[in-house]
Parts: structure tokens; C-alpha cells; sequence
């Protein structure tokens, strides 16, 4: 593929231009804590020239573009299609875990019609905020889905337990939080959020500050 060879040509990792250019947040979306919405996008390719010259100028010209996107620090990324989460600098992975992403199902209130599709957007974010023994409150989605009465108070939204110890925000409702089904790590059963093993939520946790890029693809 000749976009791939060009970036590998530049000496960027493939999987941080993926996901930025994979940059397709939908306005409306909230992640696995709040609402969740859809995010839709368009492909991006560039073709290198088979004049030698030619390309070496095109690769001059994209090197200084592309150079930019090249995080400076420690960076998260996220692939939704193998459900992995990686921390890593330029030169190697610090952390990878297994993690659960967002299902993509569909779910519509036959009462009001209101719908969701619940996926992890891809794109590029930066951690925003960082909890430490998170409460989930759950929004109507949650009570529609188990076909539960939506509460009148508000008391009744909280739950201490399915967020886990830690939570790291990078997005509208957005979170990378812990989960009580980490047998189901590595599969996409999230309703946005991306969820991690107790332990290497605490190492990630404790390594990421605020501000630190996110790339999802």
C-alpha cells in the first residue's frame, strides 16, 4: 500500500497516522458513562509517484506535515478492531494490556425513540481528567436496556462498583475505567468506554499525566 510505505518511509509509526487521520468524532457522542453516539469518517490515501524525483520531493514535502503529528511525549493508543491498549514513547511500549471497546449495537427506546449506537470513536483526544474510586451514574440508556423504570431521584443513578478503582477521562463522558467482567477483556462489550484489567489500569493510571495524547482507530 503505497500510503503505508511513505509513512514508513518517514519513520512515523503507522498506527499513530492511522488513527489521526482517522479523526471522525461525531458531535453528538458520549461515551460508556453517558450517552453514546455514532462517529463516521472518510479515508484518506496518498499515492507516491513512480519518478524517483518525484517522490523524493513528495515525502520532503509530507515529512514536514506528517513531523507534526509525532507526539512528543508518552502517548496512549487504542485499537478498537483487536481491543489493545498500548502506552508507549517513540522508541518502545511501555505498557500493553487487553481491554474491551465499544459493541457498535444499536439500542432504541420504543416509548420515546430515542436510539444509541454504542462505539468508541475513533480519533485523537488527550486525557482530561483522573478519578480515583470513580461512581458510575447511569444515564437513561442503562435503564432502558434492562428494561428498568428510569429513576425520578437522582440518588438512584449511582453505582460504586462498575467503574473500578481508577478512571481516566479523555472525552464528553468518555473514560478508560475498570471493569467487574474482566473475563470478558478482549471482547467489544463496552457502551463506549474502554475497560482494563484491575492491575493494568493501576499501572496506566499512575503512569499518565494529564494532557497525554490518545490516538483510537
Amino acid at each position: 500500500m503505497a500510503v503505508r510505505r511513505l509513512f514508513i518511509y518517514l519513520g512515523i509509526p503507522f498506527i499513530i497516522i492511522t488513527a489521526v487521520l482517522g479523526l471522525f468524532i461525531s458531535e453528538s457522542y458520549r461515551g460508556d458513562d453517558s450517552v453514546a453516539g455514532m462517529a463516521t469518517g472518510d479515508t484518506v490515501s496518498v499515492e507516491l509517484p513512480a519518478d524517483e524525483k518525484a517522490a523524493q520531493k513528495l515525502v520532503k514535502q509530507q515529512s514536514r506535515t506528517l513531523a507534526k503529528l509525532k507526539p512528543s511525549r508518552p502517548y496512549i493508543v487504542i485499537d478498537t478492531y483487536s481491543n489493545r491498549l498500548y502506552y508507549r514513547d517513540k522508541d518502545k511500549i511501555i505498557l500493553e494490556a487487553e481491554c474491551s471497546t465499544g459493541h457498535g449495537a444499536e439500542l432504541v427506546d420504543s416509548l420515546t425513540g430515542r436510539h444509541w449506537i454504542f462505539n468508541t470513536p475513533a480519533g485523537y483526544y488527550k486525557v482530561n481528567s483522573k478519578l480515583k474510586q470513580p461512581w458510575w451514574r447511569k444515564p437513561d440508556w442503562a435503564f432502558i436496556e434492562e428494561k428498568e423504570a428510569i429513576p425520578k431521584k437522582e440518588s438512584e443513578r449511582y453505582d460504586a462498583e462498575m467503574m473500578g478503582d481508577y478512571a481516566i477521562g479523555f472525552g464528553d463522558g468518555l473514560f478508560i475505567h475498570g471493569t467487574i467482567y474482566e473475563r470478558l477483556l478482549g471482547v467489544s462489550v463496552t457502551h463506549g468506554c474502554v475497560r482494563l484489567g484491575s492491575e493494568d489500569l493501576k499501572k496506566l493510571y499512575e503512569k499518565v499525566t494529564m494532557g497525554t495524547p490518545i490516538y483510537i482507530f
